[in-house]
């Protein structure tokens, strides 16, 4: 897997400040993307171990409340799989921490009905995620003033609360 950036101090992509990963490599190519160069898979450095334990020490400051992965496309299969060991980690380091994922695909149909059945790594990453943001940035449908998303189509979904609740609970701030 590769990645184009890791911010260290992120406000915009989930509450309080976070951890950000931008992951390479998405095949949603929607119009109006703001991380274009993001969709070829080899853009950027190569993620590997060094770049889990940066991480790891960013996440580390009690004011740093978790992590937020973007692209890209986190829940591309190949993403998943370079993501895997890097959120093992972190829900075992930092239990209390959050963990937010950007998604161009729907929680429901694709991930939950398709990838879920497809790969034992969808439904691990699932156990990790406390929030998905779900769907394709639609830009005739940007709206500035919505926290934490691009478009009005886009959904906050609580992956906890849906998944015991067998449908999809928004997430409440």
């Amino acid at each position: 897997m590769y990645y184009s950036e890791i911010k260290e101090c992120d406000i915009a992509n989930g509450p309080g400040v976070r951890v950000t990963l931008f992951v390479s490599g998405c095949t949603h190519h929607c119009k109006g993307c703001f991380n274009e160069m993001t969709w070829d898979f080899e853009y950027g450095k190569h993620f590997g171990e060094e770049d889990i334990e940066k991480i790891l020490k960013l996440l580390e400051p009690t004011y740093i409340e978790g992590l937020t992965l973007l692209g890209g496309e986190p829940m591309e299969y190949r993403n998943q799989q370079g993501l895997l060991p890097l959120l093992r980690r972190v829900k075992k380091e930092y239990p209390n921490k959050t963990i937010w994922c950007y998604t161009g695909y729907l929680y429901d149909e694709d991930i939950i009905q398709d990838f879920c059945s497809k790969w034992d790594e969808t439904k691990e990453i699932l156990g990790y995620l406390d929030v998905i943001v779900d769907g394709e940035f639609v830009e005739e449908l940007k709206d500035i003033s919505l926290q934490f998303r691009g478009s009005s189509n886009q959904r906050i979904i609580d992956v906890k609360k849906s998944k015991k609740a067998g449908k999809i609970i928004l997430w409440q701030h």
